[in-house]
């Protein structure tokens, strides 16, 4: 009967690491990082650079982007087609981000909340956007995009 003094002190010994106190989510520090972010990708396009722009996206194949009534994966299928879409300076306007709202779900997920505008000679286009971003070992990351435009 020696196994049940083992279980017990297993048991105990779970218990007790069950009971230690979780870190706590640094939510200030979460939000500036992904602002930064945020804020780092609207430099980019408004300096006409699409690659920059892109490096707020998580460099991967599960990226999704949706919008209207397509959804596309991959990072280098949504570089594509913003490339195809903003050809160029003019094409692209200046960006901006407003009405931000970031939820930090958890240490290394956040879900934000936005409205973008382009500012353009012939149109000021206008939409929403709802990201989930991901802290991955390149920092806080796009993974879904799902972006809407007021004319759709």
């Amino acid at each position: 009967m020696r196994i049940f003094p083992t279980l017990l002190l297993l048991l105990f010994g779970v218990l007790c690491l069950s009971c230690q106190p979780t870190a706590k989510i640094d939510q200030g520090r979460i939000e500036e990082e992904i602002a930064t972010v945020l804020y780092g990708q609207m430099q980019f396009w408004n300096q006409g650079d699409i690659e920059g722009y892109m490096s707020g996206y998580d460099h991967s194949d599960s990226l999704r982007f949706a919008s209207g009534a397509n959804v596309s994966y991959g990072w280098q299928t949504t570089l594509e087609r913003y490339q195809k879409g903003y050809p160029d300076q003019a094409a692209m306007g200046v960006l901006k981000f407003s009405d931000i709202d970031i939820t930090t779900i958890s240490d290394d997920a956040a879900l934000v909340f936005g409205t973008w505008q382009l500012q353009k000679a012939d149109a000021n286009p206008w939409g929403l956007f709802t990201l989930l971003f991901r802290k991955t070992q390149n920092g806080w990351r796009i993974v879904h995009d799902h972006t809407s435009s007021a004319d759709e």
